[in-house]
């Protein structure tokens, strides 16, 4: 029975004391704490600040074709030459290209003259250029089968005609103008007509040139090489061996240029057309009509009023139509032996030769439904 009077006795419990640490303690962890976080920090400015500098340090446009005049005055700071490539988007960072040229000391090896540079390359690849100062190249190539305008080119990332080439290399639109526009001195044009331009003499191949190389100088080189290989391969002499004179071979290989680009379907091509001239027959060449088309910025059609259509006219076609390579060349010095007068390319990319109309109508149902019923 409980008895309010009694007390109930019940053992005790000691209680544990609070653990005290020492302040120094404290203090010490805290500092330790905000050191680690500093040095967090500090690695992770370090990595995100090389991340950055690689990223800026590299191509501003790695797919650029375009060569960009610069030039640089005697005199000029690190810092002005970092500036004037930035304002003209051939680096990413005129900062980047101060701490490089910091970095590597090369402050004072930086050479004053005129550059053509071009935004596919690193910051490291330009300041090379402009180490090596006026004995600096750049390189610039010309296409076989191209125009000396646009014509043949509707698709505008395969421009491979002369004027887009040379403004690629940064030369201006009266730099490119004036040196179309004039008269040159070279046996190349021993037989071409007083007043015709220079369609089909810029000769496919890639040169190299010191920076500061005019139009004009770099046009002069092209018909140098075209020459060359003129007389290498004795193309004059196996031109007039079929009636033609230099200008006419050229004209003539420049047509069949612009029809094949294989070596041997170029051969069989300038055939048909030499059997066609020899027969008094048209060469009916599609590629001729469509030249003169696109020069005139006119639609294409077989039936357009221009000595250039030879699908009209007879003969040859007033000029070239572009520049032939030298497998074109060649294939009209030395045409394949056969007999055929018509040629077509089907759908498949290859050549059918025929050498009846009948033939050829069976060629066009059973090889060409696509490209033949576009042209």
């Amino acid at each position: 029975m409980y008895d309010k009077n009694k007390v109930e006795l019940r053992p005790t419990v000691a209680q544990p004391s609070g653990l005290k640490i020492p302040k120094e303690y404290k203090t010490k962890k805290i500092v330790f704490g905000i050191f680690a976080i500093l040095i967090a920090i500090c690695v992770g400015v370090a990595v995100g600040f090389y991340v950055w500098l690689r990223v800026q340090l590299s191509p501003l446009d790695p797919s650029a074709t375009q060569l960009v005049q610069v030039t640089i005055k005697s005199g000029s700071t690190t810092a002005q030459i970092a500036d004037e490539l930035e304002n003209k988007s051939i680096i990413k960072s005129a900062t980047a290209f101060n701490i490089y040229i910091r970095y590597t000391n090369k402050n004072n090896s930086l050479q004053a003259g005129t550059y053509r540079l071009s935004p596919a390359e690193s910051i490291q690849q330009i300041v090379g250029h402009l180490i090596n100062g006026r004995v600096d190249q750049f390189s610039i190539t010309f296409y076989p089968g191209a125009t000396l305008t646009d014509s043949y080119t509707k698709d505008e990332s395969k421009k491979y005609d002369v004027t887009t080439v040379l403004k690629r290399a940064d030369y201006s639109d009266e730099e490119i103008a004036s040196a179309l526009s004039k008269t040159y001195d070279s046996p190349l044009f021993q037989d071409k007509p007083a007043g015709t331009d220079l369609e089909g003499y810029v000769y496919g191949e890639t040169y190299n040139f010191n920076v500061g190389a005019s139009v004009e100088d770099i046009l002069q080189t092209t018909f140098d090489e075209f020459y060359a290989d003129i007389e290498a391969n004795n193309l004059i002499k196996a031109f007039a061996s079929h009636g033609l004179n230099l200008y006419q071979g050229i004209t003539l290989a420049s047509i069949v240029q612009r029809e094949a680009s294989d070596a041997d379907d170029q051969k069989q091509v300038a055939q048909v057309f030499y059997s066609r001239l020899d027969s008094g027959m048209l060469l009916g060449s599609d590629v001729t009509y469509q030249y003169i088309a696109d020069k005139l910025g006119v639609k294409r059609n077989f039936n357009l009023d221009s000595p250039y259509n030879t699908r009209r006219y007879a003969g040859l076609t007033p000029g070239p139509i572009a520049v032939p390579g030298l497998s074109a060349l060649l294939a009209v010095a030395e045409p394949a032996s056969s007999d055929y007068l018509y040629f077509l390319a089907g759908d498949d990319g290859v050549m059918y030769f025929s050498r009846t109309e009948a033939e050829h109508e069976q060629n066009i149902a059973e090889h060409c439904q696509v490209g033949c019923a576009t042209q």
